[in-house]
């Protein structure tokens, strides 16, 4: 199979890939992308969560096939303007909603997709959009305070302040 689509804002031509590949496994195995973890296999546990055209999507479930022609950002793809964490992923630091790390980066991606379609979502909006990602480690609190905060504090750059 050939497959071109925009991987982190870069366009990727690939060719030569088993017809029968996931996305999971073309962004760990392939490209070495490892912040994609492989969770349970299932989509059940959202340690695979990438945006593909900005929609919160399993990879353990996507055939790679399908991200042809398509936007995919994966916990890679998500920095500040310098390359650094941005300001979801210093949230999570911040507010302590990191611990072994493992859900993490389909935790953000899922932050970032109700972002993206909710600029300004409610506690209750929050904890719905990350209900698919489970974290055994910090009891979602401080996940929820995270995005919240980063909801806000994006909300006043809009606003100008």
């Amino acid at each position: 199979m050939k497959l071109e689509f925009t991987l982190n804002h870069k366009t990727m031509l690939l060719e030569d890939l088993a017809d029968d590949l996931l996305l999971l496994d073309l962004l760990r195995e392939v490209l070495g992308l490892t912040g994609t973890k492989r969770g349970c296999d299932t989509g059940s546990c959202g340690a695979c969560s990438v945006l593909v055209d900005g929609k919160l999507t399993r990879a353990c479930r996507t055939p790679a096939a399908k991200v042809a022609g398509c936007h995919v950002i994966t916990i890679e793809g998500l920095r500040a303007p310098d390359g650094s964490p941005n300001d979801m992923q210093r949230a999570f630091v911040e507010f302590g909603a990191v611990q072994c790390g493992f859900c993490m980066p389909g935790m953000i991606i899922a932050a970032e997709a109700l972002l993206l379609k909710n600029p300004t979502p409610s506690r209750e909006e929050i904890r719905k959009a990350i209900m698919g990602n489970l974290c055994r480690c910090t009891g979602y609190q401080q996940i929820v305070d995270a995005i919240e905060v980063t909801a806000q504090r994006r909300a006043a750059i809009q606003k100008g302040g």
